[in-house]
């Protein structure tokens, strides 16, 4: 292209350029925003390793009953009628285990021996294998001592009911995909959600409700910058800081806590970098409807925080919570992506099980984005 409109667009595109830089080099004359993106990152991702204990009720549980006797499926009944288990499937093989696990949903999974009821009788004692999901730490504690006391008066029953032979039916506890039960692979994930959707909301809304709380804004309305270029231009540093913030995250639970990525490092950098730009939409939808920083900060701090930590699924999970709390947690974008890193970073699953997430999380920001521009235009006539 040739040309006034070929020039044009070439001096449009230097004055853009010149303007992303002056905000990146106005950022990092700010001391107290280059804390907030670096300081708190580090800080959280090294305190957050001690959380709070929960308690269990409906969890997932799948069965592999190789026996199918009549004792088996007397404790199978138990466990699913104690009010802390729901079952999820019966396993066809010990195959089938990795897949459950992967496919989210399931907890735990109880693994009958072959002629387990014969054994119980002919030698006294029958075993039971409980393979936990350990890529929540917490959780699989919980689950995994459930499950022992349930088989414990199981057998004080099994006790009552033989006639002088004592009966005892022997679990054996093993955990998939955390063995040693480190708590990282719990925080690191959480603290990977809760930081970008506050940074990025966050920054983004205070940056942009600041210009408008001191006139600026509509200094940079009447330039020749384009009102996208002006939004633009305010989150694309964010987008790029909060970017580099992920791989610091990643790198130090690498080197500090022994936390690799388990999956595709491109796949879960492409999912965050999702992640990072709906928060950045979120961010310029609070702007659009604060008027002064200390609404955009309020809005974002208590409308985030809280929700990230208590209803996404960080520290709590969600089957555990009233259904309305689960319905609530249906909305709010972290939820899904919490889902994604552990798939990826932890499991090491591929594109194929985090879809629905990704899909979600697209249209969040499909939505944000048609209701900032939304609520621009109308402030802006």
């Amino acid at each position: 292209m040739h040309g006034p409109t070929a020039a044009y667009t070439q001096h449009d595109m230097k004055r853009f350029l010149g303007f992303v830089k002056k905000e990146f080099l106005h950022i990092s004359r700010d001391y107290r925003t280059l804390i907030i993106l670096f300081g708190i990152p580090a800080a959280q991702i090294l305190l957050f390793g001690y959380v709070v204990s929960t308690d269990i009720k409906n969890a997932g549980v799948a069965f592999f009953d190789q026996s199918k006797d009549e004792i088996t499926r007397q404790l199978t009944d138990k466990i699913c009628s104690s009010g802390f288990f729901t079952k999820t499937g019966d396993l066809a093989s010990q195959d089938d285990i990795d897949r459950i696990f992967k496919k989210g949903g399931t907890k735990a999974v109880v693994i009958f021996e072959n002629d387990f009821g014969r054994n119980l009788v002919s030698r006294g004692k029958g075993e039971i294998s409980i393979i936990a999901d350990g890529s929540e730490p917490n959780v699989a504690t919980l689950v995994t001592n459930y499950m022992t006391a349930i088989i414990s008066d199981f057998n004080m029953d099994l006790a009552g009911q033989a006639a002088g032979a004592a009966l005892i039916v022997r679990p054996e506890v093993r955990m998939f995909y955390n063995p040693g039960l480190k708590s990282h692979y719990m925080f690191v994930p959480g603290v990977i959600t809760l930081i970008m959707i506050l940074i990025c909301a966050l920054m983004t809304s205070v940056t942009i409700t600041r210009e408008k709380e001191f006139g600026t804004m509509e200094v940079l309305l009447v330039s020749p910058l384009k009102p996208i270029q002006i939004i633009l231009g305010k989150v694309m540093p964010y987008f790029l800081l909060s970017f580099i913030d992920v791989i610091v995250i990643l790198l130090l639970s690498w080197f500090v806590f022994d936390l690799p990525v388990k999956g595709s490092l491109a796949l879960l950098l492409g999912e965050s970098m999702l992640y990072i730009m709906m928060s950045l939409s979120l961010g310029i939808l609070i702007s659009t409807v604060s008027g002064t920083m200390q609404q955009a900060i309020f809005i974002s701090l208590v409308g985030m925080m809280l929700p990230t930590i208590l209803l996404s699924g960080f520290i709590f999970p969600i089957e555990n919570m009233a259904e309305i709390y689960g319905w609530i947690s249906s909305i709010l974008p972290p939820r899904y992506f919490i889902v994604i890193i552990k798939n990826i970073m932890i499991k090491g699953t591929g594109f194929l099980y985090v879809w629905k997430e990704t899909l979600i999380l697209t249209g969040f920001t499909v939505l944000f984005i048609a209701l900032s521009v939304r609520n621009f235009k109308i402030r802006l006539q």
